[in-house]
Formats: C-alpha cells, sequence, structure tokens
C-alpha cells in the first residue's frame, strides 16, 4: 500500500503501535502489524457465506441470507485485544480501519453486491455516553467506504443494557436482550436487504433480537457481519 509523505511525517512524530502485540507500525500498516494479521485466527466464513457457524445460528430464527465474521474470538488471547482496545480503550479508529481491510479483503463473487444499507447493531445512549462512541458503527463505516453502501442511523435503538454479556451464559444472554430494541423508523428498512453489523458474535442473542425487531417493518432480509465469531 502506496503511503504518503504526509503518513510518514506523522508516523515519525507520533508512532502507532499494533494494538495486539504493541509493536511500532510502519506507515504502509493501517491498524495492526503484518505478523500480527498473518497470525490472526481468521474462520473463513466468506468461502460459504450462506452456511457456516455464524449463518447457522440464525437459520429459523429470521430471514438470514449470508453472514461472516473475520476471526474467532478467544477471551484474553493476543487477538482480543484488538477487541478490548476497540472497546474499552477509545480507539474507534481500530473499527474503521478493520472494516475497511475486511472488506477489500473479500474474495469474489463480492459479498455486499446484493446489500441494501448497513445497519450497525445500536449501543444505548449511556453506553455512547460513556465510550463516546458505537464500535459498530466504527466498523459500518469503514465497510461503507470501500462499498459505498449507505449507513442507516436511527432507524432501530436499544432501548435498555441490563448487565455485560461477557460473562453469560445462552439463555442468559437471551433474556437479557429480550425487547431491548426498538423499530424507530419501519418505512426506511422495509423491502431492504440489510447488513447488521457487529463487533462480536457469542451466541448471537444481540444480533437475533435486533434483527427480529428490524423485520417488524415487513419483507426485510438480513445478512450479517462481524469482526470476531466466539468459537464453541
Amino acid at each position: 500500500m502506496k503511503t504518503s509523505f504526509l503518513t510518514e511525517l506523522l508516523d515519525l512524530i507520533s508512532p502507532r503501535s499494533c494494538p495486539i502485540c504493541g509493536s511500532r507500525l510502519a506507515a504502509s500498516e493501517s491498524v495492526i502489524c503484518g505478523i500480527c494479521h498473518f497470525r490472526m485466527p481468521l474462520t473463513g466464513f466468506a468461502k460459504a457465506p450462506y452456511d457456516n457457524p455464524l449463518a447457522r445460528l440464525f437459520w429459523g430464527q429470521f430471514p438470514i441470507e449470508k453472514a461472516i465474521a473475520y476471526f474467532y474470538f478467544v477471551p484474553h488471547s493476543d487477538t482480543s485485544r484488538l477487541i478490548y482496545n476497540l472497546k474499552y480503550h477509545h480507539q474507534p479508529d481500530i473499527g474503521e480501519n478493520m472494516g475497511r481491510i475486511i472488506a477489500n479483503e473479500l474474495p469474489p463473487p463480492r459479498f455486499f453486491d446484493d446489500i441494501d444499507a448497513i445497519v450497525p447493531v445500536p449501543i444505548t445512549r449511556k453506553r455512547h455516553w460513556q465510550r463516546g462512541y458505537n464500535q459498530s458503527m466504527e466498523i459500518a463505516r469503514g465497510i461503507s467506504d470501500v462499498t459505498h453502501l449507505p449507513i442507516l442511523k436511527k432507524v432501530i435503538k436499544r432501548t435498555h443494557f441490563n448487565i455485560s454479556q461477557t460473562k453469560k451464559k445462552g439463555w442468559e444472554r437471551q433474556e437479557n436482550v429480550e425487547n431491548a430494541f426498538q423499530l424507530l423508523r419501519p418505512e426506511v428498512v422495509r423491502d431492504r436487504h440489510l447488513l447488521l453489523v457487529d463487533d462480536i458474535v457469542t451466541t448471537g442473542a444481540t444480533i437475533r433480537a435486533c434483527a427480529k425487531e428490524l423485520c417488524k417493518a415487513g419483507n426485510v432480509r438480513i445478512s450479517v457481519f462481524s469482526l470476531g465469531f466466539t468459537k464453541k
């Protein structure tokens, strides 16, 4: 990847580091170093987006089209630092850069070709205020930058967030997000194929609850894009 003189100068003045290993990034590296990128436990779901472990989570739950996650997420692993830094250490650029990288890497036929618009999984207003941004929105920005798909904002909102999903079991996760979303503008999503974007999928409870609410608009199809997928 070509780099501009300005990029090289900024890297000299304010060196960037890899969120996984902490090593200094080269000017040509946007978010993670080449070694960490090479070592990431990639899922390969893009090779079979209609039938893979992530897509199967949602079969029979809502009109799921296809689904991909970039890497297998293992809590407290080296790779998990990418997500922790994105969500908890105020590094929203990780989300946007990873969204852009993945969108550019996807092999033909293009995953995005028949999708109409992107919907980031929303977070509560309180969580947005605490964090300063929605990590799913940052990922969506990167995807949109490559695909030119519009990001639909304020079509659905998260009405509550009881407790973090992190340490909950499958049925507890489902209960925790039951009725957690509210569809605001059904006319905007009706008759459309939407790409629902999130950072991590474990049991699929959050995606499932959000997708079901979107589908209330009528004739909505859903595809799913996630950075990480928790391997069972």
